[in-house]
């Protein structure tokens, strides 16, 4: 299944072009869900509904004029967000929206298909950590090193219970790769026999995004506001996005290895459809925890990471295992 120059070219275009309109969608949902959890009203002033309010944030960021402290590296501070970003959106390039040949062309639903789908996941996973280390500490500011470091921390943790939660998957599969993974769930997808992992992974995968009730890297009640406390304008939007960017890629992952990827109801056009619907439903899902649960301080949350999910994640695997040996 090789495919063209052109097709793959033709894919990375479509899937920035996919980030560009769909990062801000997803924002406006998140603050239109949030308005009504809350009982209050969501953005309804810029344009019909409020639909243009993320245009409005936008440009209001843009706008913005950059600056930094004397002490700090500027290249680097720059440099900072462009990883973030660049590890965010090469994790949504292994998103199977479908199978090979789906529509009929010679190409695949997706934009890469790599025999290692899921430590490409784990090594951009792993080296977005590194953006909030260097924007701390390239800000000059003791503050931002201080959330940076703890920044760290909590992704390090989690990503070990991340890792080991679809450990199980790539064994009952017997594949890396997460197209192999997705058609291994043609008769059963992966949530019930890996009921365990999944729910490890749910957990891990709101830590490592940064998200409520685990977004201690950005909460302005601990150390200022963190690693970004010295960034404005667009380079204080680009985390941000980065980070939704991420929310994507890990409901896109966590489809794809638990919930049967592009498999469901009518033909196989239908395969990206589905995809997007079960993606949507992770996306509210984050929402919905964001405006439900409180913050966790962060001794609990190194606590929960160490003593409740690394067990449980490891001793998935132990059984897995031992099931797989014996049938």
């Amino acid at each position: 299944m090789i495919e063209t120059v052109a097709v793959q070219i033709a894919k990375s275009l479509v899937i920035f072009l996919f980030v560009l309109q769909v990062v801000p969608l997803v924002l406006l949902v998140e603050r239109k869900l949030l308005g009504r959890f809350q009982s209050r009203f969501g953005p309804n002033r810029v344009g019909p509904f409020g639909l243009l309010q993320p245009l409005a944030d936008v440009l209001k960021l843009i706008s913005k004029e950059q600056s930094a402290p004397a002490t700090a590296v500027p290249w680097l501070m720059a440099l900072a967000p462009v990883i973030s970003i660049t590890c965010a959106v090469a994790t949504l390039a292994i998103i199977p929206f479908g199978p090979f040949n789906a529509w009929g062309g010679e190409f695949g639903l997706y934009g890469i298909d790599v025999p290692i789908g899921l430590l490409w996941f784990f090594a951009f996973g792993s080296l977005s950590f590194y953006a909030f280390l260097l924007g701390g500490w390239a800000s000059g500011s003791k503050y931002s090193f201080l959330g940076a470091m703890r920044s760290a921390a909590q992704l390090i943790s989690y990503e070990v219970a991340l890792v080991l939660s679809l450990v199980g998957v790539a064994m009952t599969a017997g594949s890396l790769s997460l197209v192999d993974i997705v058609e291994a769930q043609r008769d059963m997808w992966f949530v019930v026999p890996q009921i365990v992992g999944f729910l490890v992974f749910l957990v891990a995968a709101f830590a490592e995004t940064a998200r409520a009730p685990f977004d201690l890297p950005e909460a302005d009640a601990e150390i200022v506001a963190g690693y970004n406390t010295e960034y404005g304008g667009m380079r204080f939007g680009s985390f941000f996005m980065a980070e939704y960017i991420e929310v994507i890629a890990v409901s896109g992952v966590a489809v794809a290895c638990f919930l049967g990827g592009w498999h469901g109801p009518g033909p196989i056009a239908l395969a990206p459809l589905w995809v997007v619907v079960k993606m949507a439903a992770f996306v509210l899902l984050f929402i919905w925890v964001r405006a439900t649960l409180p913050r966790l301080r962060y001794d609990q949350l190194m606590s929960f990471g160490w003593k409740v999910l690394l067990p449980l994640a490891t001793a998935n695997v132990v059984v897995t295992a031992t099931v797989l040996a014996l049938t």
